[in-house]
């Protein structure tokens, strides 16, 4: 056991790194063509869709341009007692009345898919707006945090390290904002931590549908039946990277660690499957998945990313999962559901999983929220914090 401690920190990736990941990619030799004749999309990615993306980051692609941005807001490092040091990034509003805001990312992600957030949410321009202290850690295994310290680490155990990471900041009470794994770790917050975590919000919340064949409920409606036929394409067709990932991580580890091309497809296939169509024909979201896939290369962290997948609740399960009761989430919570998630529910299929007290449709973004939405998840957080601050504060 050690003491906690919290010292500065600063995103500076060796210019020799980055150079050799430069030399790697020019001297990379890709597939002569596609797997077949007219493969399409049958195979995975489209071979033009790898083709184009490794191009795109060979030819038009600064590390040096994400970086900076990286560091518009103020990066630490914290010594848990249990031997793991978390990396985050704390965005301070310097509003009196700021409320302390934890956003914690999942798989492929990382602490920087808020990075458009994170300012205007702790610096509004309207002073009637609610403003956040946000903080923002990367997962155990992730970026520049610790790997974790033993086997059979879960997300419940990262949700008692990072709760303790806010009470060690002065944050004794404070909102969850999260999706993809870190529903997990708001869901364990928002049932087991509720002196502190009093607010939460979700933009991915997987959550079974009721029974309507008794007579006299309503039918489902035409988006219901529409994204269970997304959750049920999802799980049927789309599980070989989880499944592999949960019974093999050291065999992708070995395998993709030094090779930045393996990381781009095997990281950058999520994004191009769970993302708003519209959204993966910017610029910025092709230069989003370079920047993940050089963090990744960069901090060795393509192998133990792969353990929230290894030590927790398959993905077939994770309706059941959130239905238990010891997982009923107490304290009040926000969901909003994109349509192009990878499982997005609705109204009263989350609300049998918690205390659901603000709910919200979105119809052009995908599983990356706070990347893909920036706007929308600014608008939703502080809807939720306007609604419901003051009533849970004591």
């Amino acid at each position: 056991m050690t003491d906690s401690h919290i010292e500065p920190f600063k995103v500076d990736i060796p210019r020799e790194e980055v150079d050799r990941l430069k030399r790697k990619l020019k001297d990379t030799r890709l597939p002569p063509k596609e797997i077949v004749p007219n493969a399409g999309s049958r195979y995975g990615p489209t071979y033009e869709w790898g083709k184009t993306l490794y191009e795109a980051w060979t030819n038009d692609f600064d590390w040096y341009e994400h970086q900076a941005q990286m560091n518009t807001a103020p990066h630490y490092l914290y010594s848990h007692p249990e031997g793991v040091k978390i990396h985050f990034v704390h965005a301070r509003s310097d509003r009196a009345d700021a409320i302390p805001l934890l956003m914690v990312h999942g798989w492929p992600g990382s602490f920087y898919e808020f990075n458009q957030v994170w300012h205007a949410l702790s610096h509004p321009s309207d002073p009637s707006t609610p403003a956040f202290h946000v903080v923002v850690p990367s997962l155990p295994g992730f970026a520049f945090s610790d790997w974790p310290p033993k086997a059979a680490w879960t997300l419940q155990d990262s949700a008692r390290v990072f709760d303790a990471l806010m009470k060690r900041l002065g944050y004794n009470q404070y909102m969850f904002q999260g999706g993809d794994w870190a529903h997990w770790i708001g869901r364990e917050m928002g049932s087991r931590y509720t002196d502190s975590c009093k607010l939460i919000h979700f933009n991915f919340a997987p959550s079974p549908l009721p029974d309507l064949s008794r007579r006299g409920r309503r039918e489902y409606t035409d988006r219901e039946l529409e994204v269970q036929r997304r959750v049920d394409d999802w799980l049927e067709n789309h599980m070989g990277y989880a499944i592999q990932m949960r019974t093999r991580p050291h065999t992708i580890g070995f395998g993709f660690n030094d090779n930045p091309v393996g990381i781009m497809m095997w990281v950058g296939e999520k994004y191009n499957e769970a993302a708003g169509p519209e959204n993966q024909k910017k610029r910025y979201w092709t230069q989003h998945i370079l920047a993940t896939s050089s963090l990744y290369y960069f901090t060795d962290c393509i192998m133990p990313s792969m353990l929230c997948y290894y030590e927790n609740v398959r993905h077939e399960h994770f309706a059941s999962f959130a239905m238990e009761p010891h997982n009923r989430i107490t304290v009040p919570f926000g969901y909003t559901s994109y349509y192009w998630d990878t499982e997005p529910s609705s109204k009263r299929a989350v609300e049998r999983t918690g205390n659901l007290v603000y709910y919200k449709e979105r119809n052009d973004g995908g599983h990356y929220a706070a990347a893909e939405d920036p706007n929308g998840m600014i608008e939703d957080v502080r809807e939720l914090a306007t609604q419901e601050w003051k009533k849970s504060e004591i």
